[in-house]
């Protein structure tokens, strides 16, 4: 049973993405650094691309899907460097890096791929700025569910794994 718990985890996320949110609180970028770290390696970085798939299916499509897309499979190799290492620091220090890599990645996106800045320095600059807003739900979120996924897992298997002199 604890072998699939990874799998409830991602298909709970899945939903998530679809239902009422604020502007990028959402556990996609979660799901891929736990992914990552629980997860083989191939499904590791295709789950999360596919849920991004089928929802945005429902939800649009949109110029800078390349650049979140991306984002995510970069993430996803943050969570593999995780694997055998996942502890409170390493998880929430993988967390703040996979924030800011998101932030950075999906902002240039937005820059390149659209007119809403002008192509230069302060056009760039201006676009970073008016980002911040959805940095900060990007940080929340993430820091939010990974500690859900991540501390559920956790729990999970302490649960499960009871040393037997434990059990009652």
């Amino acid at each position: 049973m604890i072998k699939f718990m990874p799998i409830f985890i991602i298909l709970a996320a899945a939903g998530i993405r679809l239902l009422p949110h604020p502007a990028n609180f959402v556990p996609i970028g979660a799901l891929a650094l736990f992914g990552g770290s629980y997860l083989p390696k191939k499904y590791a970085l295709t789950i999360p691309l596919a849920i991004m798939l089928v929802s945005d299916i429902f939800l649009g499509f949109h110029s800078t899907m390349p650049y979140v897309y991306g984002s995510f499979i970069l993430i996803s190799f943050i969570g593999v460097t995780l694997k055998n290492r996942v502890n409170f620091t390493n998880v929430f220090l993988a967390s703040l890096t996979s924030s800011v890599l998101f932030y950075l990645i999906t902002n240039l996106g937005v820059f390149l791929s659209t007119n809403l800045y002008p192509k230069t320095t302060t056009g760039l600059l201006d676009c970073f700025i008016m980002a911040i807003p959805f940095f900060r739900n990007t940080l929340l979120g993430d820091l939010f569910y990974n500690g859900m996924f991540f501390g559920i897992f956790a729990l999970a298997k302490r649960l499960y794994f009871k040393p037997a002199y434990q059990t009652t």
